[in-house]
């Protein structure tokens, strides 16, 4: 038996198959996010001496990091629920479900915090074709008018705050992609050569 699962039989007899399946089920929520770090299962038959529509609770506790996933399922007026079996897999379903929502926003907070780098430009040719700008780092970029975005590039001025994408070019490193970040406040007109 996997580790990270724990399976509790509450009211009612253990069951070697209904068991096998939520191992299945946990086995698909670890193919599709791996960093799980516990699940705890709990199967239930509250109404065990009703001779009819004994309905099963089941309730999946998935610990992950920086949260925990919980899905209880106690509907007692779906009869299909009289089955542990479907009461099990419909759980599991909803456990997927949220465990999907969870690594979308987990990327998206990755993503939002992969932000391309930024620099500001510290010379713009009087032809109008190309740039450069100054990184973090103190290193000069070239960047050609075209791969300035929204046709900005003749918005662009000495000083102007830029984000930019890096790439090797022929000559050395040059912006792929630049983006005009806009800060409220006027740059320096671009200098003009004698």
């Amino acid at each position: 038996m996997d580790n990270l699962l724990r399976i509790t039989y509450r009211q009612m007899d253990s069951s070697d198959a209904l068991s096998a399946l939520i191992r299945e089920e946990f086995e698909k929520l670890k193919e599709f996010f791996d960093r799980i770090v516990a699940c705890r299962v709990a199967v239930e038959q509250p109404h065990r001496r009703h001779r009819q529509g004994k309905h099963f609770r089941v309730r999946v506790d998935l610990i992950v990091p920086n949260g925990e996933i919980v899905v209880g399922r106690d509907p007692p007026e779906h009869v299909a629920h009289e089955d542990p079996r479907i009461a099990v897999t419909e759980t599991f379903r909803a456990v997927g479900r949220k465990l999907q929502d969870y690594v979308q926003r987990i990327r998206l907070d990755v993503k939002q915090h992969d932000e391309p780098p930024s620099g500001r430009v510290v010379r713009v040719d009087k032809s109008g074709q190309f740039g450069f700008i100054e990184t973090a780092d103190g290193r000069e970029i070239y960047f050609h008018a075209h791969s300035v975005l929204g046709g900005a590039f003749a918005h662009l001025s000495v000083g102007a705050q830029v984000r930019f994408v890096e790439e090797s070019g022929e000559k050395g490193p040059q912006a792929s992609t630049v983006s005009l970040v806009r800060t409220g406040r006027p740059a320096e007109p671009a200098a003009q050569p004698a």
